[in-house]
Formats: structure tokens, C-alpha cells, sequence
């Protein structure tokens, strides 16, 4: 690959993170994905999180691996798939941070706040969205708020604070969300990407049943047999009927990994590393 000596490490397999290994794994860098063992993933189906439950996943040509070994995934990434690694903690670095074994981590796991990222972890440490400040516990955040500035690298500072609000879709903006209505383990009677009517039940957690908020297409779904929390988001429905959206990344998500490349790309350039 074109910068195969810069391996990047992203922490999570969200369909934001896949956006993210996307660009870069098109633009040349080997690329290696961290989940959880359990992903509560919604957008299964652009989500390389998908990987730790089906084994492999295809999205837009990019493919994904669940791999078990950190030397199998470095020797996949160079071969320009993407392996798909279960390990909720960083792999060890070595001690010199001019020869750490990834020199770029990413970490998208949109908690919405930051969990352990600190700017120590890699020469260039880039966080996605709320919860990081540049300069501080990384060197650059990805904005992943809509509106003008999504996708800008900022270099000093945070992102905008989240709102707690989904994007508006044809007027539709909490609705679109389906949520878990107890504890319990969820089931679905409909599939991602199947068109549904308002008050059919797409599905259930335990004998509570979930109803669809209005006619639409299933954009995205909690893994069926997830164990699950009551208010947990599990799905999302899109009113616009667009079914091939539903199997193509998001604009949003190519602008968040469009920034993420230009802030590697210009961290390179300013340490003089694209011509070596």
C-alpha cells in the first residue's frame, strides 16, 4: 500500500468508523479495526463491526475480517482488507513513540465523551466528535456535528458539544429512533433495508412489542438476540424510502473520514514524512 509504513489504528467499527477506514484504506493506509465482543452497532450492514458477528463483511468493496491474532491483522492490513481485532484495550505500544507499532490512532467510538484516549498513546492521536479537546488528551478532533464545519480537523479546542438530538429527516427527528422498552433480549419480525408501515411491529424485547413510528424503510438494527437496556437505542427507521442508502455509507460519515485523511495526511506533510 502507498503508506503502508503507517498502519492506523481505529478504535471502534461504527458505521462513522467505517466511513473513516474507508478513506484512508482507499487512499493507501493499512487499517486496523478494535471492538467490543458484543457491538451494539445499529447501521449493521456499513458497520465493520459487523465482522465480530458474521465472521466477514463487504461493504462498498471494502472487506472485513474478524481476525484473533494482532500479528494476522498487521500482515491483512497490508494487503489492503480490513481486519476486524476484539480487544477493548490498546495494543502494547513500544517505548519509543518515534517507532510505535501504530503511529496514528484513531478513536471513533462516539461515546460522546472521552473514555481512556489519552495524547500520549500515539505520534498522532485524532478523536471523533464530543468529549475530546485537541491539544490536550489528542492532537486533532473530527467535528461529526452536521451543518458547516462537519468533517473540519480542529487543532486547539473541541468540537461542538452534543445535543442529545438526531439529525431532522423530512421533518422526522426523535421518531425515527427505535428504542428498547425494558431489559431484556430483542428480537426483530423485519430485516435492514425492508419497508414498513406505521404501527406494524417491527420486533420485540422479550413480550413488549415495538411499533413502527411511521411508514418507512429500516435503516438500521441492534443485532437480533442482543441483550438490551430499557430506553437503549436499537434501531433506526428512514422516512425517505431510500433502500440503497441503507447499504451505502453515509455523507456524513465520508465527511468525518474525509477529515480525519486530511489531518493525517497533514500531520505528515508538516513533519516532512511524505517523501520518505
Amino acid at each position: 500500500m502507498l503508506f503502508d509504513k503507517y498502519p492506523v489504528l481505529i478504535r471502534g467499527g461504527g458505521d462513522l468508523a467505517t466511513g473513516v477506514a474507508f478513506k484512508l484504506n482507499k487512499s493507501g493506509f493499512p487499517v486496523i479495526v478494535l471492538e467490543l465482543a458484543h457491538p451494539l452497532v445499529i447501521r449493521r450492514r456499513v458497520a465493520l463491526a459487523t465482522a465480530v458477528l458474521e465472521d466477514e463483511i463487504i461493504i462498498e468493496g471494502l472487506h472485513g475480517h474478524l481476525v484473533s491474532d494482532l500479528e494476522d491483522a498487521l500482515a491483512m492490513a497490508a494487503d489492503g482488507e480490513i481486519p476486524v481485532l476484539v480487544l477493548p484495550t490498546l495494543p502494547q505500544q513500544t517505548e519509543n513513540e518515534s517507532q510505535s507499532l501504530f503511529p496514528v490512532i484513531v478513536d471513533a467510538r462516539m461515546a460522546k465523551r472521552n473514555i481512556d484516549t489519552t495524547i500520549e498513546q500515539a505520534p498522532l492521536v485524532i478523536g471523533l466528535g464530543p468529549g475530546f479537546n485537541a491539544g490536550l488528551d489528542c492532537h486533532a478532533v473530527i467535528e461529526t456535528m452536521r451543518g458547516h464545519n462537519l468533517g473540519r480537523a480542529i487543532w486547539s479546542g473541541s468540537p461542538m458539544s452534543d445535543t442529545g438530538k438526531p439529525g431532522i429527516v423530512m421533518g422526522k427527528g426523535f421518531e425515527r429512533l427505535l428504542r428498547s422498552p425494558i431489559d431484556g433480549t430483542i428480537q426483530w419480525n423485519f430485516d435492514i433495508g425492508e419497508q414498513i408501515s406505521r404501527g406494524m411491529v417491527v420486533g420485540g424485547v422479550e413480550d413488549r412489542p415495538i411499533y413502527a413510528p411511521f411508514d418507512g424503510v429500516i435503516r438500521g438494527l441492534i443485532a437480533p438476540g442482543t441483550i438490551v437496556s430499557a430506553g437503549l437505542k436499537v434501531g433506526d427507521v428512514d422516512p425517505r424510502n431510500d433502500v440503497a442508502a441503507c447499504f451505502t455509507i453515509s455523507d456524513k460519515a465520508l465527511a468525518v473520514g474525509g477529515g480525519v485523511l486530511e489531518a493525517i495526511l497533514s500531520w505528515m506533510n508538516s513533519n516532512g514524512m511524505i517523501n520518505e
